[in-house]
């Protein structure tokens, strides 16, 4: 009876792209699946990001939603090429076309909630300032190389923009069900991301034993032990309901929510539709 998994196979001294450039390796082992993908789990995952990205900047033309929106799905989706070449090579020039976009895909939120109801001046000031942080981040990360800047670089700029969108909740919507419908959101981003973010740490804490047991199963079977893998799957999805949540925000704080319709599809991908496309939607 022929097995359907696979043994690992023992790591390559190198693979096609030649030795490690990059500041960071990770838990997966190198060039086992493949002499051309050093890490070929935590590479094909980030095609969510892509997916997901060619579909928010879908839904927002059709939806007529601002540009701002299109821009971030843009600047996700090259996060995702950015991940995928910098987990297939594992080279340090694509290790920051992976990080550096995560840092400028995040300041266009980041201006979008705090102009709101700011007049043009103080709103370009704004846009400026976040420029210039953005690009001493850049100089300073490039400078010491440690990813631990980037990293707490991403995560206060998003806790900026998650604090100041709950604010806008609190003291801006009045309606009830626009209320629950983005706090349902935001919960769901939250415990996405950190389940994503759990599963990524126990992947760099417990690396060797992980290691053991997925040869000990083999493969394909061993790809579901992978945790950076599943870091990008959640994180991914936790991106999607993000986008989706500022778009409802949006569209509530400026006046134009009798415009649309909040759907949430079999209960748990959510769309901000048109009215007319949303009926659409529900007819068929």
């Amino acid at each position: 009876m022929v097995s359907l998994f696979k043994p690992y196979p023992s790591p390559p001294a190198t693979g096609y792209w030649g030795p490690q450039t990059s500041t960071i390796d990770w838990c997966e082992e190198n060039y086992v699946v493949s002499t051309y993908i050093a890490e070929a789990v935590n590479t094909t995952t980030n095609a969510i990001f892509v997916g997901i990205a060619a579909y928010a900047i879908h839904n927002a033309v059709v939806q007529k939603h601002e540009v701002r929106f299109i821009l971030t799905a843009l600047g996700f989706a090259l996060v995702g090429i950015g991940s995928w070449l910098f987990h297939m090579t594992l080279q340090y020039e694509y290790q920051l076309l992976d990080e550096l976009p995560m840092i400028y895909a995040t300041c266009i939120p980041t201006w979008a909630v705090f102009s709101y109801n700011r007049n043009k001046r103080d709103t370009v000031l704004l846009g400026i300032y976040i420029f210039l942080g953005a690009s001493i981040l850049t100089a300073v990360y490039l400078y010491f190389k440690d990813p631990t800047i980037h990293q707490a670089g991403y995560a206060v700029l998003n806790a900026m923009v998650l604090i100041r969108s709950m604010v806008l909740i609190v003291t801006k919507i009045e309606d009830a069900e626009a209320r629950r419908n983005m706090w349902r959101t935001v919960y769901t981003g939250i415990l996405t991301f950190l389940s994503g973010y759990g599963l990524w740490m126990i992947d760099i804490h417990f690396c060797q034993s992980l290691r053991a047991a997925r040869r000990s199963v083999g493969m394909p079977l061993g790809f579901l032990l992978e945790g950076h893998g599943w870091w990008h799957i959640l994180t991914g999805l936790g991106v999607y309901y993000y986008l989706v949540f500022l778009e409802y925000l949006r569209v509530c704080l400026m006046g134009r929510d009798k415009d649309y319709d909040y759907i949430w599809s079999k209960g748990v991908f959510p769309h901000v539709d048109l009215k007319k496309n949303a009926t659409e939607k529900k007819a068929k």
